[in-house]
């Protein structure tokens, strides 16, 4: 091999060999960048989350509105209520639904609801998914416990009832003027008053409460989407009546459902105390009364219930009415023969209660008449009389008959309830005025329930 081919294969190679050099080099660069690019892209994408956790946290997430069933966003919503004489065919040709649609809802429906009987007041919506053509849905709340979803193009309705969750609360109260206040200023509702007054309205006269009287109870209370909407029954009550102190636990056996004293004897009597809830007595049985209209003395022979015209009037036991008729004096009145020995009559009635009339039987608590001011009365109330062996007496003041004792075999279940429920309320502590309250309103247990129906 002579000096220029030689000298020629060695300029290759160095030529060759920079190449090489270059391209590992390059290789080296690429590896090194490519290794920084993905832990860069790594601390990038962490940096990423981080901040779309913080601008997720930060966005305002618009949720769907979901009321009745329906995600309302996707409609056109109309709310409203029922107006006085407004009937369903106002209502849905306004909607641009035609008579023959309206017509064969009504017929197709019926037998759910009645459409005759919506009410002044109560909430409905309409749901249109173009206003152009007729409505989807019509939906009405007859109450908070259900509302009826009327399908408007499938001439159908649905209803449906409302998950109901109840409550075992407690309440406790001491009585400064009256008991309805008194209620009043332990934010108690009315509903539970009267629940009360039913509990133990054979063993307190309720008019004849005083200052210092105290209350306690455990019972449900209603809720409805976490809002508490009614009240449910009493479970056990305490009431300090003068130096009297009465319980009362209510109890199911296989005849008979109510309310018991420690002894297991029924709180419910052969009568109740009064014929009307919610009043005050304004005259009492009283030898000689002076006599507000006749103006002279004259022998009052009842007692009279103060209460607003309208006021439901209840039979005090079960009986048969032997009179309701009108006279001068006793305006409008019914007499009730209870057995052998006692009747009752209860006058100035507005009105007779529906299907009052001689001969027909009455259960204890039924609605006879109203409170009204009807012959010689200066005001609305009852005169309430009560005879024994044909003579009226001060029922006040009369030993009445013992009901039926609870059955031997219910008793030692009945103790066990009645065990768990007086320790309950023994536990709940009286609001004291003008101090944090102390355990009124306290919630004691919870359960669950669905209910199927409601008033």
């Amino acid at each position: 091999m002579d000096n220029n081919t030689k000298v020629v294969k060695q300029a290759k190679q160095k030529k060759i060999n920079k190449i090489k050099i270059i391209l590992s080099t390059i290789a080296l660069s690429s590896c090194l960048l490519l290794g920084g690019l993905f832990l860069n892209m790594d601390k990038m994408a962490g940096a990423a989350k981080i901040d779309n956790n913080k601008e997720i946290g930060a966005f305002m997430i618009h949720e769907p509105t979901i009321k009745y069933g329906f995600v309302l966003d996707t409609f056109h919503v109309t709310q409203s209520e029922i107006q006085a004489n407004q009937f369903l065919s106002d209502l849905l040709l306004q909607y641009k639904v035609d008579y023959i649609d309206i017509d064969q809802l009504v017929q197709k429906t019926n037998d759910i609801f009645d459409v005759r009987n919506f009410r002044v007041g109560k909430p409905y919506m309409i749901l249109n998914t173009d206003t152009t053509t007729a409505a989807d849905y019509f939906i009405y709340e007859p109450s908070v416990y259900n509302y009826l979803v009327y399908d408007l193009k499938n001439h159908s309705v649905e209803k449906v009832e409302r998950e109901i969750i109840t409550k075992i609360e407690s309440a406790a109260g001491i009585i400064e003027s009256s008991l309805w206040q008194t209620m009043i200023d332990n934010n108690l509702s009315f509903e539970l008053t009267a629940e009360m007054e039913d509990a133990l309205a054979w063993s307190i006269d309720f008019h004849h409460i005083q200052k210092d009287d105290r209350f306690k109870l455990i019972y449900e209370r209603h809720y409805i989407d976490g809002k508490p909407v009614g009240i449910g029954e009493i479970k056990g009550a305490y009431f300090k009546n003068f130096d009297n102190e009465f319980y009362a636990f209510y109890f199911e056996n296989d005849v008979h459902s109510g309310f018991y004293d420690l002894e297991a004897r029924p709180m419910e009597k052969a009568f109740l105390k009064s014929p009307v809830k919610y009043s005050r007595i304004s005259s009492r049985y009283n030898l000689r009364r002076f006599h507000p209209i006749l103006r002279r003395t004259k022998a009052h022979l009842g007692t009279d219930y103060a209460a607003p015209y309208g006021t439901p009037i209840f039979a005090v036991a079960d009986g048969v009415v032997t009179k309701a008729t009108r006279s001068r004096g006793n305006g409008k009145y019914v007499k009730i023969k209870h057995d052998g020995v006692y009747q009752t009559q209860y006058l100035h009635m507005s009105k007779f209660g529906e299907g009052i009339k001689p001969g027909v039987h009455v259960k204890q608590g039924e609605t006879i008449g109203y409170v009204g001011s009807t012959g010689l009365a200066t005001g609305p109330h009852v005169c309430f009389r009560f005879w024994k062996n044909g003579r009226q007496v001060n029922h006040l003041k009369e030993d009445l008959p013992p009901p039926e004792p609870m059955p031997k075999k219910d008793i030692p279940r009945f103790n066990v309830l009645k065990d768990t429920l007086k320790k309950q309320l023994d536990m709940v502590q009286f609001e004291i005025k003008d101090k944090e309250p102390i355990s009124s309103g306290e919630q004691v247990l919870e359960q669950d329930s669905t209910a199927s129906s409601n008033p």
